[in-house]
């Protein structure tokens, strides 16, 4: 089967969607599929095209592994600039639609991810060039998330936006998420009639390599090149951004200051959030800023915490799954979350007894479930051992990879049926 692939992010660039449509496409082709991935330029680490990327809007090349590869240029911005940030959206959308139309090869089949939400009008309109079935992959439900964090204004600008996502949602044959709850929100928007029946909607999770990702030792070399030999260590490793509510971390930094010393915060990470964070937490000797890793140091950076943090704002946990959970999990680690109750995170937190979920933006009940962790070393063992089984029971890449190769393939015999149905 040939699959056309349109994504925001793929290798080498760092952003977790890439890393997981990545993975995916190497399962789908592990199972004999060829595939064309457009997608952008690398761009995500600074915000900028990586150096020796640059010169040309459009840089295709052959990829023996999957097949091919059509690069475009993303029209990097600062995340806080939401005008220019929607250009460039518009712009990236664009210049993909245009490739992905203009295929001399004709696909089976067409996978666009989200966000961004604009990206679906590319597949849209692939998949009705070619006349294939539309499969749209939802990571983070749009706009919610952006009108949750106060980015989206205006009534006129959301009503916009949730028309186009409805629009999309209702033109795809299929529409998978992440999640249960990801599901049922996606379902409602749908409302019936032609193009919305809420069965199109499928839970397919990301995964996690629980064979990259083991249980290790805490005292390694990323501990002794930072200085936290000895210490306590309570890491938050990921974007720095405005979903994440890492003001938590610094009053709790604060609050634990002089009754626990042998804590040590690490945020290990950037992103358009990190240097207001670190103004914030200036002066405090018990906060440490890491630049992002490479991904081949991700197991040790996972490794060297005794407690991670997953903090999200009020009412992002309903519509965005963070990957990095997943991987903590894997790493054998208790995790403190500060999520909507009853979401995806929390329950999969509490249900897995992999540690403590918490109120979002809650600062007291925090630090109070950190408390808890910090005064139970057994508890953190305990619980760090319930995640990692979770985990060995969840699915893997190649899972996830047959999981799409069979809807795909139950989406393309579907339109063969009904387009003989009209030839006869």
């Amino acid at each position: 089967m040939n699959i056309l692939v349109l994504c925001p992010h793929y290798a080498p660039d760092v952003a977790p969607t890439g890393e997981v449509m990545t993975s995916i496409a190497g399962a789908l082709a592990d199972l004999g599929h060829r595939l064309h991935v457009v997608t952008a330029l690398p761009w995500y680490r600074e915000h900028a095209v990586d150096a020796g990327w640059g010169g040309r809007p459009l840089r295709r090349e052959a990829a023996a592994s999957i097949g091919r590869i059509s690069r475009v240029h993303p029209f990097p911005t600062d995340k806080s600039n939401v005008p220019a940030r929607a250009l460039a959206f518009g712009g990236f959308t664009g210049l993909a639609t245009a490739v992905a139309v203009a295929d001399r090869e004709r696909p089976d089949v067409v996978l666009a991810m989200s966000p961004p939400l604009t990206l679906g009008l590319a597949g849209w309109a692939a998949a009705a060039r070619f006349r294939v079935p539309f499969v749209f992959n939802v990571q983070d439900v749009f706009p919610d998330v952006a009108v949750e964090l106060g980015v989206l204004r205006g009534a006129r600008v959301i009503a916009a936006a949730s028309r186009l996502e409805r629009f999309t949602y209702r033109r795809a044959d299929a529409v998978t998420v992440l999640s249960a709850d990801l599901a049922a929100n996606v379902a409602a928007k749908l409302g019936g009639g032609p193009g919305g029946d809420p069965s199109k909607v499928r839970v397919i999770p990301n995964f996690v390599d629980t064979e990259l990702i083991a249980v290790a030792s805490p005292d390694n070399s990323y501990r002794r090149e930072y200085g936290l030999e000895g210490r306590t260590v309570v890491m938050y490793a990921g974007n720095v951004g405005f979903s994440q509510s890492l003001d938590l971390v610094v009053h709790a930094a604060r609050d634990l200051a002089e009754r626990r010393p042998e804590v040590v915060f690490v945020v290990n990470g950037g992103g358009s959030g990190r240097a207001a964070l670190e103004d914030s937490a200036a002066g405090l000797d018990n906060v440490r800023f890491v630049d992002m890793q490479p991904k081949s140091r991700l197991p040790e950076v996972l490794a060297a915490a005794d407690v991670h943090l997953v903090p999200l704002r009020t009412g992002l946990a309903r519509s965005s799954v963070p990957s990095k959970l997943y991987s903590v999990l894997a790493a054998g680690r208790p995790v403190l979350a500060s999520v909507d109750e009853g979401t995806e995170v929390a329950n999969t937190v509490e249900g897995a007894g992999a540690g403590i979920a918490v109120p979002p933006d809650d600062p007291v009940a925090f630090t109070r479930g950190l408390d808890a962790l910090l005064d139970d070393p057994a508890r953190r063992a305990r619980a760090g051992q319930a995640g990692r089984r979770f985990v060995e029971g969840w699915a893997s890449p190649a899972a996830v990879g047959r999981a799409y190769a069979d809807l795909f393939a139950e989406l393309v015999e579907r339109r063969r049926r009904r387009a003989g149905r009209r030839d006869g």
